[in-house]
């Protein structure tokens, strides 16, 4: 919602606050990374980690929102093309990892941040109206259609364990 709040009622372009969340973004990570010498969300076992980390993620929130709308709006690629685009963009890091030798703690940063205008993309085009190129299903019914998914795979997650590592073995 901060990009929505920079751009409605601020009257930013979403250029402008595309590059501002992006510095915004580089800056945070930039302290995190003077302050700890990591950026590896398995180092997180501090208070102060902790507090960077979801600084990384809400200004990510924001620049994906503003990233997506850029793309749909101003840059005219429309909500479901800028969608593909972003889910395109994110096999990047993933074949810079592979090919190039990414380092794996950038590539999932990389990744992580594509996510952002990616689902806001999608997102936006399922919810805006059909005059807009959209599906037409309004805010709140695409938030339901998430939630219900995202719920019932976390719940799968919570019972079942299947995301916990097994324990390593002990010389």
């Amino acid at each position: 919602m901060a990009a929505d709040v920079v751009h409605v009622v601020v009257g930013s372009p979403y250029m402008v606050s595309a590059v501002g969340f992006t510095l915004a973004l580089a800056g945070v990570l930039a302290l995190w990374y003077a302050s700890e010498r990591t950026l590896s969300i398995h180092s997180i076992r501090s208070t102060r980690r902790e507090v960077f980390y979801w600084a990384t993620v809400l200004t990510t929130f924001a620049l994906g929102t503003a990233g997506g709308d850029l793309t749909a709006g101003p840059l005219h690629l429309g909500y479901l093309p800028s969608g593909f685009f972003f889910a395109a963009l994110i096999a990047l890091p993933v074949l810079c990892r592979r090919f190039l030798g990414l380092n794996a703690v950038a590539a999932f940063w990389a990744a992580y941040i594509l996510t952002r205008p990616l689902g806001a993309s999608f997102a936006d085009w399922m919810g805006v109206p059909t005059a807009r190129d959209g599906l037409g299903w309004g805010t709140g019914t695409v938030s339901l259609a998430l939630l219900v998914p995202i719920a019932a795979l976390v719940g799968y997650l919570q019972m079942s364990r299947a995301d916990t590592p097994a324990p390593t073995p002990t010389v």
